[in-house]
C-alpha cells in the first residue's frame, strides 16, 4: 500500500491555483480583520498564509485558538491580491474550507515567532519551544544537510557505517571518564567512550578495512563555548591507506561540503605546515592564516649582556610587530588596550608583556634602553615583546602560546582578519610525546596508539620522535585530527612502557588489544572530524549549544530535564554504592 502524505507548505505554488490541498502544522500568527481572518501556518518546510472568511461556520472557533495550536487544513489554492515577497510562496494563499484542531496550545512561556532576545537559561529550559524559532531551527537543519553530505561522500568511497559500544572500559590518558556502575558486579564500572578509538582499530583487525560512524563521545572536562560533555565526531578508519590518502579523502569531504552548503569552490590539496613552524611563527598549532601577524625573533637587536645575566638562562626576545598599515583608519593601540593585554597575559600565562612604539624622534617603551639597533621597527610602528628562556622548554612553549593568544586578540581588535577568505591547512609532524615536569613522565601528545615516524630515536631522544599524525585547521579552529596507528604489537608494548606503564598495567588495561595486534593486523589509520564544530563553522555561530538539539549549560546541567539529579536510595543500595 502506498502511503499518501500531506503536502509541505513549501510544495505549494501558483501552479496549483484552483487545486484543493491538505496541510498540517502550527498556527504561527493570527490577524483578525473582522470580515476575514489570516493565519500563518508553519511546518518544517516554512510558512504559508491561510484565509478564512467570517461567514465560515468555524470562524468563531478559529478566532479563539491560541498561536502554536496544531491543526490540519483543507482548502483551495488562490492567488494573493497583496503579495508577500518575503515568503517563497507569497503569491498564493489557502482559502480555508475546513480546519481540524489536532492539539490546542496553552499560553506559551516564550514567544516562538518573534526574534526577540531571550536569556539562554530560559530558552534551554524550554528547548523544545526554542527550537520552533526559525533562527534556532536552521542550525539543526544545516546539521542534517552536513551529515547527509558527509555520509554520501563516504558511501561513495566504499565505506561501511558501523557502530561501536557505548558501555566501555575506563582507560588512562586523556580527559576524565564518565563512569557507569555495574549492578551485577558491585564496585565495578563501565566508562562512556571518549572516542571509539580502540573499537575502530579492532574493526580493522577484523578485516572491515573502511569504517565510519557518527559517534557519540563523552568527556568529563571543563566546558567552554565550543565544548560539551557529550558530542558527536565523524569517526573514520581505514586499512592500507597512506597518510596522504587519508588526508585526500578528508579534503574530498570538506570540498564537497563547501560546494553543497556554501556554494563555494575550494582548492585542494590543502596547505601543510609543520607543528614546529606553527608554534614558532603563530604560537599555536591552530593558526588562522587569514591575517599576516606572526612571531619574530628579535634577540639580535638588543644588548646581549642585558639578556644573558647568568649561565642558567639562554634569553631570547620574541615579538609581534604591528605595522603602520595595520592600524591606519582602524582602532588604535591605546594605553588602556595595551595594559589590558598585559594584565590578561600575566593572569593567563604568567608572563610579562612589553610594548614598544617608534616615532621619527625616538623609540618608547621599557625595553627601548636595551636596543642596539632599532631598524626592526619603522616609524609609527609598534611591537609587543616577551623575554623567553630557551633553556626551559616548558616556559618557552608557554610564552609562545601567550604570543599566539595575543596574535589572535590583535587580529580581531585591529580588524585584520579577511572574512572573505577561508584558511584551511594541515598541521603535520607533531611530537609523539610530551614530558610532564610535574609528574616526571611522558604523555602521548595525541593518544598512545599513534605510530612513530622515527622509532630509532625513541630510546635516545624520546622528545625528538615525530608522530605520523595530522590535524585539520579551519580559520584557527581544529576541526579534525588523525594519525596512522601502530599495527605491530611489540611497538605498541614499547610505547606503553615509554609512557610509564608496567608489564602488569599493560596487561590489565590493554592486554586484549595487544593480543589482537598479534593476529595479522593490517597497516591502518584514520581521522575524527568534530561534527558539532563543523556545523558551528558552516553556520557561523560562536556557541556549540546552537548546533546541538538538547545541549548542556556551561556548568554541565540540562535545565530542561533538571539533570544531573539525585537518585533513589534504593537504586544506590542496588548498585552497592551506598
Amino acid at each position: 500500500m502506498k502511503i499518501k502524505y500531506n503536502e509541505f507548505n513549501s510544495d505549494i505554488s501558483l501552479k496549483q491555483k484552483g487545486n484543493k490541498v491538505l496541510l498540517k502544522g502550527w498556527i504561527a500568527r493570527k490577524r483578525n480583520l473582522g470580515n476575514k481572518m489570516f493565519l500563518i501556518l508553519r511546518d518544517i518546510s516554512g510558512f504559508i498564509q491561510l484565509l478564512i472568511k467570517n461567514n465560515h461556520p468555524q470562524y468563531q472557533q478559529v478566532s479563539l485558538l491560541k498561536v502554536e495550536t496544531v491543526i490540519d487544513v483543507q482548502g483551495l489554492v488562490i492567488e494573493r491580491i497583496n503579495k508577500n515577497k518575503n515568503l517563497k510562496n507569497g503569491d498564493i494563499e489557502i482559502l480555508v474550507e475546513k480546519i481540524n484542531v489536532l492539539s490546542e496550545s496553552q499560553q506559551l512561556p516564550l514567544n516562538v515567532f518573534e526574534t526577540t532576545e531571550i536569556s539562554e537559561e530560559y530558552r534551554l529550559r524550554y528547548r523544545y519551544l526554542d527550537l520552533r524559532r526559525e533562527d534556532k531551527k536552521k542550525y539543526l537543519l544545516q546539521r542534517h544537510a552536513i551529515t547527509q553530505n558527509i555520509r554520501q561522500t563516504l558511501l561513495k568511497n566504499y565505506f561501511f557505517e558501523l557502530e561501536t559500544p557505548i558501555l566501555c572500559k575506563s582507560t588512562p590518558e586523556g580527559a576524565r571518564d564518565f563512569l557507569v556502575p555495574s549492578r551485577i558486579y558491585p564496585k565495578y564500572f563501565y566508562a562512556l567512550p571518549q572516542s571509539p578509538q580502540i573499537f575502530k582499530q579492532l574493526y580493522m583487525i577484523a578485516g572491515f578495512e573502511r569504517y565510519f560512524q557518527f559517534a557519540r563521545c563523552f568527556r568529563d572536562e571543563d566546558l567552554r563555548s565550543d565544548r560539551q560533555p557529550e558530542f558527536t565526531q565523524i569517526d573514520i578508519e581505514t586499512s592500507f591507506f597512506s597518510q596522504k590518502e587519508i588526508m585526500t579523502l578528508t579534503e574530498e569531504i570538506i570540498v564537497n561540503l563547501f560546494h553543497s552548503i556554501k556554494n563555494k569552490s575550494l582548492k585542494s590539496p590543502f596547505f601543510q605546515m609543520d607543528y614546529e613552524e606553527a608554534i614558532n611563527l603563530y604560537g599555536t598549532d591552530k593558526p588562522d592564516l587569514r591575517f599576516s601577524l606572526f612571531i619574530e625573533d628579535l634577540t639580535s637587536y638588543f644588548n646581549s649582556s642585558f639578556l644573558n645575566q647568568d649561565n642558567e638562562s639562554e634569553i631570547v626576545l620574541k615579538g609581534i610587530k604591528i605595522k603602520k598599515d595595520d592600524v591606519r583608519n582602524k582602532k588604535k593601540l591605546y594605553n588602556s588596550v595595551v595594559n589590558e593585554y598585559k594584565r590578561v597575559l600575566k593572569e593567563k600565562y604568567q608572563v610579562n608583556l612589553f610594548f614598544l612604539t617608534k616615532t621619527e624622534s625616538f623609540t618608547k617603551g621599557y625595553l627601548s634602553k636595551f636596543i642596539i639597533d632599532d631598524s626592526f621597527l619603522a616609524n609609527d610602528e609598534s611591537c609587543f615583546l616577551l623575554i623567553l628562556n630557551a633553556k626551559n622548554k616548558n616556559l618557552f612553549n608557554q610564552s609562545l602560546k601567550a604570543l599566539g593568544f595575543l596574535r589572535n586578540k590583535l587580529g580581531k581588535y585591529l580588524d585584520l582578519i579577511d572574512s572573505s577568505k577561508e584558511s584551511l591547512l594541515w598541521i603535520v609532524n607533531f611530537p609523539l610525546l610530551e614530558f610532564s615536569e610535574k609528574e616526571q613522565r611522558y604523555y602521548a601528545l595525541h593518544h598512545p596508539f599513534t605510530s612513530p615516524s622515527d622509532l630509532a630515536l625513541l630510546g635516545l631522544s624520546p622528545d625528538k620522535v615525530k608522530a605520523k599524525a595530522y590535524d585539520l585547521v579551519w580559520n584557527g579552529y581544529e576541526i579534525g585530527g588523525g594519525s596512522l596507528r601502530i599495527h605491530q604489537y611489540h611497538i605498541q608494548e614499547l610505547i606503553f612502557k615509554k609512557l610509564g606503564f608496567s608489564v602488569e598495567e599493560i596487561q590489565k588495561k590493554f592486554g586484549f588489544f595487544v593480543e589482537a595486534l598479534k593476529y595479522g593486523t593490517p597497516p591502518h589509520g584514520g581521522i575524527a572530524l568534530g561534527l558539532d564544530r563543523l556545523v558551528m563553522m558552516f553556520t557561523k555561530t560562536n556557541n556549540i549549544k546552537d548546533v546541538i538539539a538538547f545541549p548542556k549549560t556551561q556548568s554541565a546541567k540540562d535545565l530542561m530535564l533538571e539533570t544531573p539529579s539525585q537518585v533513589d536510595e534504593e537504586q544506590l543500595l542496588t548498585l552497592k554504592i551506598k
